[in-house]
């Protein structure tokens, strides 16, 4: 009997850290399907800011900064141009960068309709390492340069468990209303 608890204690000591070891496989990639809302301004014939809600790892405001200026629509809708450029998000955990293509069409009724989609080319923070793409439709109001826009697509995170970053989100929120305070 001795022998075949020496044997199962053994085992587990192998076996434990073996199992351990495909954990932090199945951490080292998490993919989070993105589906948010967003309701920003254009700032500059080439610049955008906006506020997204309901983007899940993305949920915070966004810079956007497109090659080109915008055409003078007033005498001559509907026009369609191509537009391409960077969008930044900054969320709690970092910032995540996304280089987008995608058209504008000027409508009579003074609107600009945007479609575009691009990868992640650039991310820190919890977010270093993030690969995937993004969709995104947004409709401009040109006399007021407001919009409403859809972002979609999928995001993959690696090198963090998404329970770690679902935690240290949990602990920033705590910390804002005063339930935690935390080390400097």
């Amino acid at each position: 009997m001795k022998a075949l608890s020496k044997l199962v204690l053994l085992l587990l000591l192998v076996i434990a850290p073996a199992l351990g070891t495909f954990a932090d496989a199945r951490a080292a990639e998490s993919c989070h399907k993105i589906n948010a809302k967003g309701v920003g301004q254009q700032v500059s014939d080439t610049e955008t800011t906006a506020t997204i809600l309901g983007g899940g790892l993305l949920h915070g405001t966004t810079y956007g900064d497109f090659s080109g200026s915008i055409p003078d629509y007033s005498n001559y809708p509907p026009i369609i141009a191509f537009s391409e450029g960077t969008i930044t998000f900054t969320t709690n955990r970092g910032t995540l960068t996304v280089t987008v293509a995608g058209t504008m069409e000027f409508t009579l009724t003074g609107q600009m309709i945007f479609i575009g989609e691009g990868a992640v080319t650039d991310a820190a923070g919890k977010l270093a390492g993030a690969t995937g793409n993004l969709h995104f439709d947004a409709v401009e109001d040109m006399t007021t340069g407001s919009f409403v826009e859809t972002v979609t697509g999928n995001i993959c995170v690696r090198g963090h468990d998404h329970r770690q970053l679902r935690r240290d989100g949990d602990r920033e929120h705590l910390h804002r209303h005063g339930a935690l305070t935390l080390a400097k």
